[in-house]
């Protein structure tokens, strides 16, 4: 087996999320993705993906791998042959070989997501699409220090979409940053092992809410505790939330 292993990024504001859809008709990027491998091997191509990311959600590191076997593309042209089929709102950033037991999703070790906001009383045409815009001030030192009690392995299962079938709600943060950029800016960073479905979005919902002054720091810790999602913050919209890299 030929095992490659792409990084790609994509802006995901006209996509239904990564994953496919299948039967739905609805366009995503694992879609788009395989149409454009199966015109360069003359096959089908499946790909795995390290991030099921939403809609409208973004990534700069995506990381897929696929099996190659049979293609005469050496791996040095492949990024250079994906970037001339695929639309501009995705990008093939590097090809790697790795072993045939690499898999893109159960490899990983860490993941980094970056949730901007934009925080300004008058909005901006240009960050519409990539960030949360809040017009009322945010208290950020607040908001760091309700960030710091969710680093570390807990039970996230207040913080995971209602619904959702996973069983084992236990994750770990490595760190949870939060920071400014100029006046408007604010960036908040997760690190994790693994991500619960909606769970960066939520917890961006719920520290925003600490920054509104509408909770406690010192509140998170009993939400953890709970396990009841309707004791965390309603769900950041997507469009701010990027998925920056994938380590193995």
């Amino acid at each position: 087996m030929r095992n490659i292993k792409l990084t790609i990024a994509y802006d995901g504001t006209n996509y239904h999320g990564f994953q496919e859809q299948r039967g739905t008709g609805l366009v995503t990027v694992q879609e788009v993705l395989e149409k454009c491998l199966y015109r360069l091997a003359g096959r089908e191509i499946k790909v795995t993906g390290a991030g099921r990311t939403d809609a409208g959600v973004h990534a700069r590191g995506q990381v897929v791998n696929f099996n190659a076997c049979g293609w005469n593309i050496p791996t040095e042209r492949i990024v250079l042959a994906l970037n001339g089929m695929l639309p501009a709102d995705i990008a093939a950033l590097k090809a790697e070989d790795v072993e045939p037991q690499f898999h893109a999703r159960f490899s990983a070790l860490a993941k980094t997501y970056r949730y901007t906001i934009y925080n300004s009383r008058i909005p901006s045409p240009f960050w519409r699409l990539y960030s949360y815009f809040v017009p009322r001030p945010l208290d950020v030192e607040a908001m760091a220090r309700a960030a710091k009690k969710l680093e570390g392995t807990h039970d996230f299962a207040a913080f995971q979409a209602a619904g959702s079938p996973v069983k084992n709600t236990v994750r770990t943060l490595y760190s949870v940053d939060v920071c400014r950029e100029g006046e408007e800016l604010i960036h908040l960073i997760f690190r994790g092992n693994g991500f619960l479905y909606n769970m960066v979005r939520i917890m961006v919902g719920t520290l925003v809410e600490v920054g509104l002054g509408k909770r406690e720091p010192d509140d998170i810790p009993d939400i953890l505790a709970s396990r009841d999602r309707t004791r965390a913050g309603p769900t950041a919209p997507p469009g701010g939330l990027c998925l920056e890299r994938v380590e193995y």
